[in-house]
């Protein structure tokens, strides 16, 4: 079965090698938001001649052709997830690193109020939130 990402790959007109192909299906079922070292420990897992190299280049070939997208959530990591067309804003764990994915047309209205209150027309924003879970956090 071919992987959302390898189709897109191949819409584009990408060469699809066989080590590409594991790669892109590593990120197609990823649920969370691997960095390039989790990505290779994973493709590994499928087919161990994967190098590191090579998963860095796809992943830079991946993110060039907007099939991905990068994310810098203030861990010193780049963490990638497949590009998509519904857009979606990020909720950091600061003390596990969990991102949680979330909508919400209330914050999506303000910023274009924002944006229109100042004379500019939205075309695109990207929203990362930091926090600790209310039961850690010492009063």
């Amino acid at each position: 079965m071919v992987s959302r990402l390898e189709q897109r790959c191949v819409e584009k007109g990408m060469k699809m090698t066989e080590q590409r192909r594991v790669i892109a299906r590593v990120l197609s079922d990823s649920v969370d938001h691997p960095d390039v070292e989790e990505v290779h420990r994973r493709s590994v897992d499928i087919d161990p001649h994967i190098s590191i190299a090579t998963v860095y280049r796809t992943v830079s070939l991946f993110e060039e052709a907007s099939i991905i997208e990068r994310h810098d959530f203030g861990d010193g990591r780049a963490r990638y997830e497949e590009a998509v067309e519904l857009h979606h804003d990020h909720l950091i764990d600061m003390q596990s690193g969990r991102v949680i994915e979330f909508t919400s047309p209330e914050i999506e209205e303000l910023q274009k109020a924002i944006a229109k209150r100042h004379g500019f027309a939205l075309v695109g924003h990207r929203l990362e939130l930091y926090g600790v879970p209310l039961n850690s956090r010492k009063e």
